[in-house]
This record gives structure tokens, sequence and C-alpha cells, in this order.
């Protein structure tokens, strides 16, 4: 008897090692000071010493449901992009320069090419949004997970001088709320997505005219990283007031988050266009609309609140980054919470 027996392979776990060396090493900064493959990753902070007072934050997540589409599209390249996007969106969102990565995969058995495919996304990820990837784990744990099957989480650590934070403290009656356009759904609400569309290789191949892609091409799309964008904002001198990240919970949960009590967010609904796959999952879902905002993104990934005369400025500095914006509403008195018009 043996490890190997019980069905854990360290060969394949130094196979996968191997394999993703080359696209860890795309995602290296200098302040990295120690190599893939030690006990733990060592960041050095010795630039961040003329800030003021420099500041942690970190943001965690995972991939959620998402991966069923990965195991049923055989495609394992981008899913590491929505791990990453979903925690320096969450940095960036507090004002943060998201530093460095590290990623935990859990799966039933390592197949150290598919392993070296997630992590190429990860890579991916970390080059999009700067950060450097130092560290991660990969288990094999059969028995818990089926073979073919896997789980990817991940954590980020970032950095902010403290005066530069993005809290909502001084949110104004009449600042103006900028949407920065989503990928497409991105990585929350796909286990109501699994129960409206059939989740078989043939529905997923199904190409659909007003997408213009297949439905699987669609609902894989990786999210939006706006590390870049709000980073644009930020060098064009626009003071971001609040921002909020909208992920799970869709407008209704995610946008009050950015809110002072007394302050009140209303959002028109007419200001950008929905997209389509938001259209179709709520026709063939019968999904009544306030559920869909309660739960997707419905086309905006980040709202940022600016002082009205910074408005053009802000959507201009997004848009260099190469982002898509838009006026989509505006900050009134009142409860904290959020009205769609």
């Amino acid at each position: 008897m043996d490890y190997k027996s019980a069905g854990v392979d360290i060969e394949a776990g130094y196979r996968s090692v191997e394999l993703m060396k080359e696209h860890v090493k795309k995602t290296m900064r200098s302040e990295v000071l120690t190599n893939l493959g030690g006990f733990s990753g060592a960041f050095s902070m010795e630039k961040f010493k003329q800030m003021e007072k420099p500041t942690l934050v970190s943001g965690t997540d995972g991939v959620g449901t998402k991966l069923k589409l990965a195991f049923l599209l055989d495609k394992h390249d981008t899913v590491g992009i929505d791990c990453v996007a979903m925690c320096v969106n969450d940095i960036a969102c507090a004002g943060g320069e998201p530093l460095f990565f590290l990623d935990y995969i859990a799966c039933g058995k390592n197949y150290p090419e598919k392993i070296a495919q997630i992590v190429k996304g990860v890579a991916e990820g970390c080059i999009q949004s700067d950060a450097a990837l130092i560290g991660g784990e990969t288990a094999e744990m059969p028995g818990f997970y089926p073979e073919d099957e896997y789980d990817l989480a991940g954590f980020a650590v970032g950095i902010v001088d403290e005066k530069d934070i993005i809290s909502g403290k001084d949110l104004a009656e009449g600042d103006v709320l900028i949407g920065i356009a989503s990928s497409g759904v991105h990585s929350n609400g796909f286990s109501l997505v699994r129960k409206v569309f059939p989740m078989t290789r043939e529905s997923l191949d199904t190409y659909y005219e007003e997408l213009g892609k297949t439905l699987g091409e669609a609902l894989i799309e990786p999210t939006r990283i706006y590390v870049k964008a709000l980073a644009s904002v930020k060098k064009a001198g626009v003071r971001i007031k609040a921002c909020s990240h909208i992920t799970g919970g869709g407008f209704y949960e995610n946008i009050p988050r950015m809110l002072r009590e007394g302050t009140r967010a209303v959002v028109e609904k007419n200001s950008y266009e929905v997209p389509a796959i938001f259209r179709l999952l709520m026709k063939t879902g019968n999904i009544d609309e306030h559920m869909m905002y309660n739960t997707y993104n419905m086309g905006i990934g980040m709202v940022l609140a600016v002082d009205p005369e910074k408005a053009e400025d802000a959507i201009a500095a997004v848009r260099e980054a190469g982002d898509q914006a838009y006026v989509i509403g505006r900050i009134a008195a009142g409860e904290k919470g959020v009205d769609l018009i």
C-alpha cells in the first residue's frame, strides 16, 4: 500500500508545479523576494515607505458554481481570471492597489495539464491587475471531490495610503453615479443560471443571434477586472467618494454598501443598455425584474460616486483604461438604500 494507491499522486503534483511555472513567472513584480515552491511567499514593502500611513487591504473569494460550466465545457483557462477578479476588484473598491495573490485548488484527481490551465487563468488575472502570484496550494482529495472536478479560491493583499481609502464618508446629495460595464454574468448567480438553462453540452453549444456567440461562450466569459480603470480615474485627479463592486446580490445588496447614513442611490435603468445575456436569462427563466437586479450585475460591474463636475473626467479616464462607463444615476437624500427608476 502506498499514497498513490490511496488516490494521491505526488509525482503528478510535482509535474503540475513544473507546468505552471511559466505562467507564474509572467506575474512577478520587483518586490517579490521568493521563488515558487517555497513554504511561503515574501513581498518587500520598501517602496511603499513614502506613503503617510500605508494600510493593507485584503480580499478573498472563489469562483462558485460557475465551475460547473467549466467542467461541462472542458475549458479551464479562464476561471482563474474570475477568481482573481473577485478578490482584486474588492481591493480596488477600497482605493487599494493589489500587490500579490495566492490561489487554492482542491481536486479529486491531479491532472497536471488541467491544473496548469487553471493557473494560467489565475496568472492572466494577476497580469491584468498587476498583482504577483507569489504562492498557492493544489490539494488532491480523492473521495472528497469527483475525479474530474475541482474547487478554486484565492486571497489577495493590496495597499493604500490611509488618506486615500474610499469610504463613502464624504458622499453628498447630488453626487453622480458612474457605472462601469461588466463583461457578462461574471461569477455570481450561476446556481440560478443552471436552473434556467439545461446544463448539457448541446445546450451550451447552441448559438444565439442576440448573443452573437454560443450560450456557453457567453456564460464562461471571465469577470472584468477594474483595477486599471479605477487607477486611471485616480490618476486623472478625480476623487472617488464611494465605490461598489456589483457581485452576488446585484444592485439592491451591493450599492447600499457604499452609502453613508442619510444618502440614497437613484439608478436610472434606461441609462445604459442591459446586455443580451441578461435579457435572454430573464425571458427564458421567466424571472421577475426585481429578482434580476437583486441577483446579477445587469451589465454594470462597478459603481463609482463622484462630484458632478468630475463625472465626464471620470468617464474619460475609465475609457482610456479600456473600459466602458456611463452616468447611471445620482445620490439623493434619504434612508440608505437604492431606487431603480
